[in-house]
């Protein structure tokens, strides 16, 4: 081969190059992949498990700076299972963290820096010690990475100092970006668990109840991830999808607040001054029976004299037991329209006929004993809303939405509105506020409608009605899927995964 064709060959990389650049491209690597990282669960073990790789020790721990209690943490030390809390300044740890400075330590039980007590209690037999400071964009201290016992017996060298070095960097920003991320959840958890006890407080009887579909839709969710066959085969919901969920099932009710309150918390047909006025009327209706009886009697003497005064008195106390006993009767029979049960055959009929039914007032004026808009409100045939106050009661729908779509909310949680706003639609477009069709409501709303359907049914903490029993609620719910209202899968699969059971053993305690 000719020379000059021996000169233009390229001269091959030294072993301790190729090193350098295996560990160089290792690092820009896990940079990529911390960067992509968001659970800080997952992502410290990953910044320790490269530390150990880059600088070939035989384990390494990773201390955050909290500068609030200016204190070092640590809950991802390999060779420890418990979080590690030290203070600022204490221990080669904290000395780092203090001063900024590398601390490299050849021989650790030939420095009084280092303290023998893990050692000690551990088991363990510290050599070598090599310990950085993890430094945010800004050159500012977040934390610490140490590093145990280089491996063949080796010291820690200039090298390890500068490769982990350049980890720390790339580890504080993912460290920083994570833990960023956990308080925009926070704040999220926090403004979701703040927004429910507003809606709890605003109506106190269904106290738990966005608590327990949020559990139930979600628990209904994950089932779908067990379906072999069927529509919903291939539907799964990711980690932040759920969240998603959960979010929408939590504040699927907040529109509430906007809603008349005495309307929101209505137990009975007639409101509670409504009634304390009827039963004042009452009284005042029976003082009048007992007026009029007086005057009948006082006039019967004066016509048949005194010798007929006891067969007067005997035929007035029974005409006036009669006429009280009636008068009785009749505020019974509006106490039983005023609960929010349906009436027995021809009740609605007798209402109107007691709307005829009058008494004198203190002025001697007649007065009705029954008022037509309180025969209006006790004649509401099922439960104790008028239409007016149900269609205010549906209008919470729209509440929510306009609330919800006020918040900036981030990409991945962008849709909690829109599903929130389709939990009372009905697949035949009989629901409500927009009555739109099955195919434009999403499985999400889908979903949670049978769980708000089934924990209205089975409260047992509703003033104006009775807890219905499990099985009733699911008779109810088949019923309602067969008139083409609920998914029917959906519903199927609620039934046989015992999505109830499972939410109430996964509910947080």
């Amino acid at each position: 081969m000719p020379s000059s064709a021996l000169a233009q060959q390229p001269t091959p990389p030294q072993p301790d190059l190729t090193r350098r650049l295996a560990k160089l491209t290792s690092i820009l690597d896990v940079a990529k992949a911390m960067s992509a990282e968001r659970d800080l669960d997952l992502l410290l073990p990953l910044i320790l498990y490269e530390a150990t790789k880059v600088v070939e020790a035989d384990r390494c721990s990773l201390f955050i700076l909290d500068r609030e209690r200016n204190e070092l943490w640590s809950k991802v030390a390999q060779g420890s299972k418990n979080e590690i809390r030290l203070p600022v300044g204490s221990g080669i740890a904290g000395q780092v963290a203090h001063t900024g400075t590398i601390i490299n330590i050849p021989d650790a039980y030939a420095d009084t820096r280092f303290n023998r007590s893990f050692d000690v209690s551990s088991g363990y037999q510290t050599k070598t010690i090599l310990c950085v400071p993890m430094r945010d964009a800004n050159g500012d201290v977040t934390g610490v990475i140490q590093a145990l016992n280089k491996l063949d017996d080796l010291a820690f060298n200039a090298e390890d100092e500068e490769l982990l070095l350049a980890l720390g960097a790339q580890a504080a920003g993912a460290i920083e970006n994570a833990l960023l991320h956990e308080e925009i959840n926070r704040l999220f958890e926090g403004f979701v668990s703040a927004s429910v006890v507003a809606i709890e407080q605003r109506d106190p009887t269904t106290a738990g109840h966005s608590g327990r579909v949020a559990d139930l839709t979600v628990s209904l969710a994950q089932a779908l991830e067990h379906q072999s066959t069927g529509p919903y085969t291939q539907v799964r919901f990711s980690a932040t999808e759920i969240q998603e969920l959960r979010y929408a099932s939590l504040l699927h009710d907040f529109g509430k607040v906007g809603v008349r309150e005495n309307v929101l918390v209505k137990a009975e047909k007639l409101y509670p001054h409504e009634l304390e006025v009827l039963r004042a009327r009452f009284q005042l209706a029976r003082k009048d029976l007992q007026l009029q009886s007086y005057r009948r009697r006082f006039e019967a003497v004066k016509k048949r004299g005194d010798s007929a005064l006891a067969e007067i008195e005997a035929e007035e106390t029974e005409r006036l037991d009669t006429e009280l006993k009636h008068l009785h009767e009749v505020f019974e029979f509006v106490l039983t329209c005023n609960r929010p049960t349906v009436l027995a055959q021809g009740g609605f009929e007798r209402l109107t006929e007691l709307g005829h039914l009058n008494f004198q007032d203190d002025a001697g004026q007649t007065q009705p004993l029954l008022l037509p808009r309180e025969i209006q409100s006790l004649s509401i045939p099922r439960g104790t809303l008028s239409a007016d106050e149900r269609r205010e009661i549906e209008s919470h729908v729209e509440h929510t939405y306009r609330f919800l779509t006020q918040i900036p909310w981030t990409r991945a949680l962008r849709r909690v509105p829109e599903i929130a706003y389709a939990h009372h639609e009905k697949l035949d477009g009989t629901g409500y506020p927009r009555a739109i069709p099955d195919r434009t409501i999403p499985v999400q709303s889908r979903m949670m409608s049978i769980s708000d359907i089934y924990d209205a049914l089975t409260a047992s903490d509703r003033p104006y009605k009775k807890a219905v029993p499990h099985t009733l609620a699911l008779d109810i719910l088949k019923k309602e899927t067969q008139n083409g209202q609920l998914d029917p899968e959906l519903f199927k699969i609620f039934v046989e995964a015992e999505i109830p059971r499972r939410a109430l053993k996964h509910a947080p305690k």
